[in-house]
């Protein structure tokens, strides 16, 4: 009896310790200011951001999958241009006639949905996609279907097919920045094609103007997405993935949350961290 007394108490007192945080303590006072705003939005929505020079974090639903819609088109241009890495393909390539560059661009600025399943088909389809994630170690990102199956089929934005958490997509981005899966001259080529990105300028862009930002948009009915990177004024990059499923007015959100995480990270006192540089 005594050593099930001994056990329930332990029980009791693990019980009552709080959950491990989802955020960095630095970033507390921004954790709340999202889960505010979000707590006055009938959306459901994710957000995690990682300040690239400290490894602070913020997330909110952080593990929860989301639908990424477009936002795959990041891991479709990465698959191709770490097979450009190896020596398998060239930018220089054509595919259907088109210039391998038009078509990338096509992909990522305009987030045409033909030339997305033109470089699906150029790297393999979406199982090559998602069996590279998974062989680099990217959990939590799930690759299952061509653009266009996607469209066809019955819309479900619960479906755990074709999602990714907001804390995988944030780690895939950060490993794209690192240049852990492709090299620094074609993660410099892929973000400045994220840079001229000319979709959902209501987003992330929306209430931060002037301020450099390299994204890729995702929309389905019903659902908004937004990922990519926020340079702050002293040269930091934080990687941010916000993505919101039904409710209303999901845009809005998007660039409310990205002003918020922008204004958070800004005040985050980093000295002596420096701003990393890209490698040329």
């Amino acid at each position: 009896m005594r050593f099930l007394a001994i056990i329930l108490s332990l029980l009791a007192f693990v019980g009552a310790q709080p959950a491990a945080a989802a955020s960095s303590a630095g970033l507390s006072d921004l954790e709340q200011q999202l889960s505010s705003l979000l707590a006055g939005k009938s959306a459901d929505v994710g957000i995690a951001a990682l300040d690239l020079n400290t490894g602070e974090t913020v997330s909110i639903k952080g593990e929860t999958p989301f639908p990424m819609a477009s936002t795959v088109k990041v891991a479709i241009a990465a698959l191709y241009l770490a097979q450009v890495d190896a020596g398998q393909r060239s930018l220089d390539d054509t595919i259907q006639g088109q210039p391998v560059r038009s078509v990338m661009k096509k992909m990522l600025v305009y987030s045409d949905n033909r030339a997305a399943d033109m470089m699906f088909r150029a790297v393999g389809g979406p199982r090559a996609v998602q069996n590279w994630l998974r062989d680099n170690g990217v959990n939590g990102v799930r690759v299952d279907r061509t653009i266009a199956q996607l469209l066809t089929d019955k819309r479900d934005l619960w479906d755990r097919r074709d999602s990714s958490t907001p804390l995988a997509m944030v780690t895939l981005l950060k490993r794209i920045y690192t240049a852990e899966l492709i090299k620094p001259a074609s993660r410099n080529y892929l973000l400045d094609l994220m840079a001229q990105c000319q979709t959902g300028k209501n987003r992330m862009r929306g209430l931060l103007p002037g301020v450099p930002v390299e994204h890729k948009t995702g929309t389905l009915n019903g659902l908004a997405d937004d990922v990519g990177f926020i340079t702050l004024p002293d040269g930091r990059r934080v990687v941010v993935a916000i993505f919101a499923r039904g409710g209303a007015d999901r845009p809005r959100t998007i660039a409310e949350a990205a002003r918020a995480i922008y204004d958070g990270f800004k005040s985050v006192f980093t000295w002596p961290f420096g701003a990393p540089a890209l490698q040329k």
